[in-house]
């Protein structure tokens, strides 16, 4: 019997099954996918995110890959320019943004090495359950066998579509509208630092990744996801044109390295995340728009919350660790509903004056230039910006 079963082995499961390792649990990872597979992402690690894999002894490991560090930021909205670096948390200042592919699967190695026993082409059926409805494992398929195993926690780090969740019969406390689609490909030949433009009903990004290559992503609002999808290359190259016409000329003549992925289902909502013997960690438990960014940094964050809320519980008294789950849940709702609502304020792709006036300000400042990309990657809050410096300026 495992202490822990994590469904699901990418940003937030491979992570959750390397600390319950660590911290000395029997633990078994399931993952649907191929071993080192690449999936949709934005693939933003901000600050927060990259001081949690530098606690984990793994961003060496990240450098090491070749994934270029992101120094520097630009954002461009109307006859706003700002650019800087933001202040950091626990002196990383910089962002990462790798290929999911490399993160995912460097992820998996450090948690087997941890002693995770890890299987892909894994596919959960179904949840086991005791007489008093206490959810005590899985049951599933491993390339093409079946399977059962028991755990004291089943927990579900199986993204916006869970698994863990529909068997959990785990339901919506907040659902919101779909607001954008998101477009994006790989350009050889297009430097770029982390660059965020935005016009009403636009908004474009560009990251560096691996390669080197830079990924460059469109946003387009819901309303237009049937048009836009019946010639999604031509939408996708005049959102760049109308939204970010520099960028637009930097990559004429370069090099498309792969096909367009598109994705026209970004949902918003939390779930109820725990129940008696299961939890949902990452996308499973809360999903937002990824115009932000914040998914991979927000995931490492809940797998240290549940890690250290469940640690030492494990097979003990089952009340005890469900009060430790409903307390986690409710930190975890607390600290991720400002994030949720900031990004979808983004999404919506509405610019208004008063928001603006506020950014004028910021350009002309170096202090709140960098506190304003700390808010951008998440380690402040919208307040922090709103200091005497600031309102002497508005």
């Amino acid at each position: 019997m495992y202490d822990a079963i994590v469904v699901g082995a990418r940003c937030a499961g491979a992570p959750t099954a390397l600390l319950l390792a660590r911290a000395g649990h029997r633990v078994l990872l399931l993952d649907k996918a191929a071993y080192g597979s690449d999936t949709l992402s934005t693939h933003l690690i901000h600050q927060p995110g990259v001081a949690a894999l530098a606690r984990w002894g793994l961003l060496d490991r990240l450098r090491a890959t070749g994934c270029p560090p992101i120094e520097r930021a630009v954002y461009e909205v109307a006859d706003v320019r700002i650019e800087g670096c933001a202040r950091g948390v626990e002196g990383q200042r910089a962002a990462f943004a790798p290929r999911r592919d490399v993160l995912d699967a460097l992820l998996v190695d450090a948690a087997v090495e941890a002693g995770v026993e890890y299987r892909d082409h894994c596919r959960v059926t179904d949840l086991l359950r005791d007489d008093t409805g206490r959810v005590t494992g899985v049951r599933g398929t491993h390339r093409g066998r079946a399977f059962t195993e028991r755990a004291h926690l089943v927990i579900g780090a199986d993204g916006m579509r869970s698994t863990v969740a529909r068997l959990a019969e785990a339901p919506y406390t907040v659902q919101d509208p779909r607001l954008t689609c998101a477009y994006y490909t790989y350009w050889q030949g297009v430097p770029a630092d982390l660059e965020l433009y935005e016009r009403p009903g636009g908004w474009v990004a560009t990251v560096p990744t691996h390669g080197p290559a830079t990924l460059v992503l469109a946003y387009i609002p819901q309303s237009r996801f049937a048009e836009v999808r019946t010639d999604a290359q031509r939408a996708y190259r005049e959102q760049i044109r109308l939204t970010a016409p520099a960028l637009h000329e930097r990559m004429a003549g370069a090099g498309q390295l792969e096909r367009l992925h598109a994705c026209g289902d970004q949902q918003n909502f939390f779930r109820r995340s725990t129940g008696p013997g299961w939890v949902l960690v990452g996308d499973a438990a809360h999903h937002k728009d990824s115009i932000t960014a914040r998914g991979i940094s927000d995931a490492f964050w809940q797998v240290e919350a549940l890690v250290e809320a469940v640690s030492g519980l494990l097979g003990g008294d089952t009340a005890r660790l469900d009060a430790a789950l409903d307390r986690f849940a409710e930190e975890q709702r607390q600290r991720l509903v400002p994030g949720y609502e900031a990004t979808l304020g983004v999404a919506r792709l509405e610019i208004h004056e008063q928001r603006l006036s506020l950014l004028r300000a910021v350009q002309s400042d170096a202090e709140l230039t960098s506190i304003y990309l700390d808010m951008v990657a998440g380690i402040v809050s919208t307040d922090a910006l709103f200091t005497p410096r600031l309102l002497a300026l508005l």
